[in-house]
């Protein structure tokens, strides 16, 4: 005979009321008519148009392309860094005479191309009586490929397009009344959306937002290194060869050529600046929900929005309709991460394949995309809690990588700037568990670090497993395709009891621990 226990019977209620209530907000999402023609992102269907934050990891893949070269081309990457070129694309042009009234922003605006085709786009920002400046954001589309038809900002000549750009001179029509202008496509063209923004923007979207703020996770960043834009801050000394000047996780990038500056910069941008602001999308679509929102109706329609950003800026256009593709964004780390530490799939038991991260993570966006459609707005808050405790899981599979590079294998100037730069992407949520951890972590693996103890990092690390809201089967261990296996000293942990193996807010995160303890024999 077997006998549930009562954790057994606590779970399975857990489980069956969770099944029922997403079933149930399912069926009424699919009452509601939708036309939607929007690519789908790595699997995702975004039930509105993001390809142009979808666009982002473009800028991302150019900067890359730069540092790459023989000889860095620091100058091009920066200007890319900062300037953008992929994303929300708009012309400042330069109007013959002043305007003699006030034009709302968003204002629908349509000029001509050198061609002499019709250029479709709306205002980017208000334009004021008597300014002869007018900033024209250009439309996009559903077509991930052709997602805008300008492209420029700080991208390298070869990579422009212009076929789609207002043409040098000639007149815009708003409202029926014709503005003569004139500007220069090559310096005019310019990108409101860049991968500095999304550092640049954490005080006043995370911090001092109302309502909503401050998000935890921007919170913990920010108490940590003691100011908002860290991530903006922590790249700008990479390119500079210079400091920080951080409360906590200082950086003195001098100590590094170009192997060290050009990870920290590359991976700083990717792990420090678009991870925090994936979370404050799906953080501000829940702000935004409205409770028991009428499905037929659009009043969520703009939180649904803000989660769909979130997706996209998770994965990146790069990955592809399917997720096929090779990215450069979180989607893609994901992915590098379970080959190296045996966790792909949903049992986190094989090194080929999906993540078990990017598995869960698309079924959690799903979920969470269906219960603001059908203003389950508390509802939401459970998968929130999930994605970003999973988000957290290759940044840390990333810094043990390079703590055993670099203690166990010797490794480099390359492997310790990697480590370094993980290290620093995690330090402020290990810092809120735990204070004497995350010391433990930066001392072994900051910039500059005299040597790296990869078993004192490991240990630090799983200490606060359970605070975050992971396990160690979410983490696994150092594994080689080789015959050796897990590393020696790199071995996965292994869960200490039930509890652990169901995150704090509920969800399943370990199956086949929580099954071990469902049952016990008579």
């Amino acid at each position: 005979m077997v006998r549930f226990t009562s954790f057994a019977l606590s779970f399975w209620a857990a489980q069956a009321a969770a099944v029922s209530t997403h079933t149930a907000v399912r069926s009424v999402i699919q009452t509601r008519t939708r036309e939607l023609s929007a690519e789908k992102i790595a699997g995702y269907e975004p039930q509105s148009q993001v390809t142009d934050h979808n666009a982002i990891d473009k800028d991302q893949a150019a900067m890359e392309t730069a540092l790459k070269k023989a000889t860095p081309d620091y100058a091009t990457a920066k200007a890319i860094y900062e300037q953008g070129g992929n994303s929300k694309s708009y012309a400042e042009i330069t109007l013959t005479s002043n305007l003699s009234s006030d034009i709302a922003v968003k204002t629908k605006v349509v000029g001509k191309d050198a061609s002499g085709k019709q250029v479709d786009g709306k205002l980017y920002k208000d334009a004021a009586k008597d300014q002869n400046i007018m900033k024209v954001q250009y439309a996009t589309s559903d077509v991930q490929a052709t997602h805008v038809e300008c492209r420029v900002g700080a991208m390298p000549e070869d990579a422009h397009v212009t076929d789609g750009c207002l043409a040098t001179s000639g007149s815009v029509e708003i409202d029926g009344t014709s503005y003569p202008y004139t500007y220069t496509v090559m310096e005019g063209n310019k990108n409101g959306r860049t991968l500095q923004g999304f550092s640049t923007a954490v005080e006043k979207k995370m911090i001092t937002c109302d309502p909503g703020c401050p998000f935890d996770d921007a919170k913990y960043f920010k108490d940590y290194y003691g100011v908002s834009d860290y991530g903006d801050q922590w790249i700008q000394a990479a390119f500079s060869g210079g400091a920080t000047s951080f409360t906590n996780g200082n950086a003195d990038f001098s100590v590094y050529g170009n192997p060290g500056k050009i990870e920290c910069i590359k991976k700083g941008t990717a792990y420090l600046n678009v991870f925090m602001y994936v979370i404050r999308e799906f953080e501000d679509a829940l702000v935004d929900c409205v409770t028991d929102c009428d499905p037929s109706k659009s009043c969520n329609d703009d939180p649904v929005h803000a989660w769909d950003e979130g997706v996209a800026f998770y994965a990146g256009s790069l990955e592809g309709a399917d997720g096929s593709g090779s990215g450069k964004l979180l989607h893609a780390l994901a992915d590098k991460r379970c080959t190296n530490f045996k966790t792909c799939g949903m049992d986190a038991d094989s090194v080929e394949g999906l993540s078990q991260v990017n598995l869960k993570l698309f079924e959690l966006f799903n979920q969470g995309k269906d219960f603001l459609l059908a203003g389950k707005c508390e509802e939401g808050k459970a998968p929130l809690k999930e994605i970003t405790a999973l988000m957290y899981t290759p940044l840390i599979q990333g810094t043990l990588r390079y703590a055993y590079k670099v203690d166990k294998q010797k490794g480099g100037e390359k492997e310790k700037a990697e480590g370094a730069v993980f290290a620093a992407s995690v330090l402020p949520r290990i810092h809120a568990a735990d204070k004497k951890a995350a010391k433990i972590i930066y001392d072994n693996m900051k910039v500059g670090a005299m040597s790296t103890d990869q078993a004192a990092v490991k240990k630090a690390f799983e200490s606060v497993y359970d605070d975050l809201g992971i396990t160690c089967e979410h983490v696994g261990g150092l594994y080689s395709t080789s015959d050796v296996g897990y590393y020696p000293g790199a071995e996965p942990c292994s869960t200490k009891d039930s509890s652990a193996a169901v995150m704090k807010n509920g969800m399943v995160v370990a199956a086949l621990g929580a099954i071990a303890m469902l049952f016990t024999s008579m």
